[in-house]
């Protein structure tokens, strides 16, 4: 079991910088969007390819922020049902839910975006719309924000797993024990 822990504080810190560095995009996204109506608006000019470099930031921001969110315990839960379980029965709903929803989420999706990517990227593919940029970066991200979602995962189910047999404290299983922690 510790090493299983080592391969999830691994993950986690792995995990910890993409949410770092997806505040560094948030930033820059911004930024872009900003500059890009101001110049709009003042010398009435405007380019396709900064509008699509904020839809590829956005992207960035959801497909590389879904592990950090995981991480954080931020993503959505019905917590009108889950609030009235018993910590062990929380443990046990989220491991049930990583086993058949998230991983299996991530590994179709994968699967199907991944030649959707190569093709972008072997063809050369660019966006339709004048000024336009290659497609290619943005399908990548797809894959690779699913990858780091399903290492999470495995990182959270590694917690649970610890959790239930002594070897962890209780993951966080809501918001209102995080704020009790």
């Amino acid at each position: 079991m510790k090493q299983l822990l080592a391969l999830s504080r691994a993950i986690d810190s792995v995990t910890a910088l993409f949410g770092r560095f997806n505040s560094v995009l948030v930033l820059v996204m911004v930024l872009i969007s900003a500059g890009n109506a101001v110049i709009r608006k003042l010398f009435n000019i405007s380019s396709n390819a900064w509008l699509e470099v904020q839809w590829y930031l956005f992207a960035a921001v959801v497909m590389l922020g879904l592990a950090y969110v995981l991480q954080k315990n931020a993503h959505v839960r019905i917590d009108f049902v889950s609030s009235r379980l018993r910590p062990r029965t929380r443990v046990w709903v989220d491991i049930f839910g990583i086993a058949f929803f998230l991983f299996p989420l991530c590994f179709v999706l994968i699967q199907l975006s991944w030649p959707m990517f190569m093709h972008a990227y072997e063809s050369g593919e660019m966006s339709p719309h004048a000024g336009g940029l290659i497609r290619w970066p943005a399908l990548l991200l797809i894959p690779i924000g699913l990858a780091l979602f399903f290492a999470q995962g495995v990182s959270e189910l590694i917690k649970r797993a610890a959790f239930l047999s002594g070897h962890a404290p209780r993951p966080f299983s809501d918001h209102a024990e995080a704020a009790e922690h």
